[in-house]
């Protein structure tokens, strides 16, 4: 079996967010945060603010074509969800915007859009959770922006935590109610699975959100969470390396699920992750998994590791590394490469 280690680590690290785009992440949403708490209509009604998404959970890639990196801000309001309407909580934020980011900002389905020359952000209002729950949102640890790796202790005692019960509601104007969200359990489980995973889990989310991006260009669907939450779900525990997790879990596709499965949200139950996916979106998904998973297998199997490498770029493009010469090959993957082997750090982005 070829893992290719150093060629896998060449790639997540081309494949990740640049130092500079994570700077412009932090500046925006640091920015953004700052001027919530200081407005004078807004902060009254504000609980809490911390991070979620892609970004927060480390799963993140770079974006291509000129597209910016996002983030998304969840916003704990003390608004009663039974007294005030999505529309009227989504418009008591529209002053602000247009204050501080004029011609930059639109309303959407369940949240308030921010675009500005370097990165987008969503801010996304919940209603009140009960003041327990309050209490425990308003965590150092949860508002700052750890990793999902130094997350360890707000989760250590979650078994007892009341925030894990209770999801948090955010407003969907367009079907004029408050649903269901639990971005803080959907964290949880990352940080389990990524342990569970030999810390390999976040690294094949990576890999196979870069391989549809970048391999299925026109592929709209599934998008970046329902993409990661299938990985996980797929992924099996215990892999050894992230060739081996790419490999299992597009097998696991192909095998378990050649029919649009019901993907039920982590800590919403009722919710199917796929429920805006057609049957025909996921058909035309599904094959293009049939064709990676062979290509997947063939370079994991390949006791030649120039053969295998040139397999795996086939599969993820010309992101990943080329293939030595001949002369410097190893079957256990490690060769006498000239080009660079950086090692992928530890932390949010590893």
């Amino acid at each position: 079996m070829a893992t290719a280690p150093t060629y896998f680590s060449d790639f997540l690290s081309d494949i990740r967010l640049s130092d500079s785009q994570i700077s412009d992440l932090k500046t925006g949403h640091s920015t953004l945060r700052k001027r919530l708490l200081a407005d004078e209509d807004l902060a009254p009604i504000i609980v809490s603010t911390f991070l979620q998404g892609s970004y927060r959970r480390s799963t993140a890639v770079k974006p291509k074509n000129g597209n910016k990196s996002d983030v998304d801000i969840i916003v704990v309001t003390n608004l009663d969800s039974e007294n005030t309407t999505p529309e009227e909580a989504l418009d008591m934020f529209i002053p602000f915007l247009e204050k501080h980011y004029e011609g930059k900002c639109r309303k959407q389905g369940r949240s308030l859009g921010i675009s500005l020359s370097y990165v987008d952000l969503d801010i996304v209002p919940t209603s009140a959770p009960s003041e327990t729950v309050q209490k425990e949102l308003c965590s150092e640890e949860l508002v700052s922006e750890s990793s999902i790796e130094e997350f360890s202790s707000f989760f250590t005692e979650s078994d007892e935590s009341d925030w894990k019960d209770e999801p948090l509601l955010i407003p969907d104007r367009e079907a004029d109610s408050w649903d269901k969200t639990h971005p803080l359990e959907q964290i949880r489980w990352t940080v389990d699975k990524n342990k569970r995973c030999n810390s390999h889990y976040i690294n094949v989310v990576k890999a196979l959100k870069w391989w549809k991006k970048v391999m299925c260009p026109d592929m709209k669907h599934p998008k970046s969470y329902p993409l990661e939450h299938f990985i996980g779900d797929c992924c099996p525990d215990n892999i050894e390396s992230v060739a081996e997790g790419v490999v299992l879990t597009l097998e696991k596709i192909v095998t378990d699920y050649p029919i649009k499965p019901f993907l039920a949200d982590r800590g919403v139950p009722e919710h199917d992750v796929f429920g805006r996916l057609s049957d025909e979106d996921y058909g035309e998904f599904y094959q293009s998994v049939c064709d990676a998973a062979k290509i997947a297998r063939e370079a994991f199997d390949c006791k030649d590791l120039h053969e295998s490498v040139a397999k795996w770029r086939n599969l993820f493009g010309t992101m990943f590394p080329e293939p030595s010469t001949k002369e410097s090959n190893s079957v256990n993957g490690f060769s006498k490469r000239t080009e660079k082997t950086t090692e992928i750090p530890r932390g949010r982005f590893a």
